[in-house]
């Protein structure tokens, strides 16, 4: 699988990474055995790039993933965890101390000295603006707790304010073909400035499968149910903020414009990998077989000029009205 480099670390990841939200919680129930499979096939696929955060499962994926690191320890996984989300989202929250705790649990539960990369978890707007902040991230990096910082944001002007911090080294952001709108200036900033660009929810949370239809029913502890109008956290993160019903029909159309030989998913995933500036795209994985096909997606041709320029149609009349302005 391509390596990219990951600007300011100075290390290459797999293009197609592995979100691991799903091995903790709030897409229902995935078992111990079969989420320690799920992280050996990704990684037989050529993924050397794990994303977590100390909330998943309230560490149980971290811990997950530190216990597939100690049975291979020669395999080269680079993890990205996040931070900030163990007490209420208030910027007063976000301090060196708190940060001092918060990784010192992740390094117990990844099982290593130093974080490879920690990311500020969507915090309070006005937290990115915080000099204090990336002070003390600064402070962590000094005191080897973490080799560098990034940030995972809900919208581009947080995304945009983090990348003037110098210490920045990555963004985590939502980006697919449902959402479009970080192609405007985040992902030009972060490419002119070094930056890594980490795209999450890259299926739309599975919209952009295809297998939906608008009476598919998810479980009650999946966030697809409890979390469509942002009841839990920020709207954005389930189906990218487009509302179910809309969003299977666009992907009713998305899925029409999937090459021969490729499904739709792996579709999207390209149409991310082809994205300049993308260091990596962190699709989640239940199975095996998905964790196998979504690593596959990095080895398809480039999609053609047409295919780029339908999905840019297909995002303007369905998909801009309704998520554009707000992230």
């Amino acid at each position: 699988m391509e390596q990219r480099e990951f600007g300011r670390l100075g290390r290459k990841v797999s293009v197609v990474g592995l979100g691991t939200w799903q091995l903790g919680a709030d897409w229902g129930e995935v078992d111990e055995s079969d989420a320690l499979t799920v992280l050996d096939t990704a990684v037989e696929a050529g993924v050397t790039f794990f994303d977590t955060a100390d909330v998943y499962g309230d560490g149980r994926s971290e811990q997950l993933i530190g216990r597939y690191l100690r049975s291979r320890p020669d395999a080269g996984i680079f993890v990205a965890t996040k931070m900030g989300r163990r007490l209420p989202q208030l910027a007063e929250n976000y301090t060196l101390d708190n940060f001092r705790a918060w990784t010192d649990r992740s390094r117990a539960n990844l099982g290593v000295d130093t974080l490879d990369l920690v990311q500020l978890h969507c915090p309070p707007s006005s937290v990115h603006s915080s000099a204090a902040v990336f002070d003390a991230l600064d402070t962590l990096v000094a005191e080897e707790r973490v080799a560098a910082y990034g940030v995972s944001v809900e919208t581009c002007a947080e995304a945009l304010a983090a990348l003037a911090r110098p210490g920045t080294a990555s963004v985590q952001i939502i980006l697919n073909p449902f959402r479009l709108k970080p192609l405007e200036e985040v992902v030009p900033a972060a490419r002119e400035a070094g930056v890594g660009i980490i795209a999450r929810v890259p299926l739309a949370s599975g919209l952009l499968s295809g297998k939906y239809t608008k009476d598919t029913v998810f479980a009650e502890n999946d966030h697809r149910t409890f979390n469509r109008h942002g009841e839990a956290f920020d709207q954005g993160e389930t189906f990218s903020g487009v509302g179910f019903e809309e969003g299977v029909e666009a992907a009713v159309e998305f899925a029409g414009l999937a090459p021969a030989g490729a499904t739709p998913a792996q579709t999207a995933l390209r149409w991310i990998v082809q994205q300049p500036g993308v260091t990596s795209v962190i699709p989640g994985a239940r199975s095996p077989e998905q964790a196998r096909a979504n690593a596959a997606a990095a080895g398809l041709p480039p999609l053609p000029g047409a295919t780029l320029e339908a999905v840019g149609d297909l995002y303007d009349r369905r998909i801009r009205a309704q998520v554009h302005h707000r992230w």
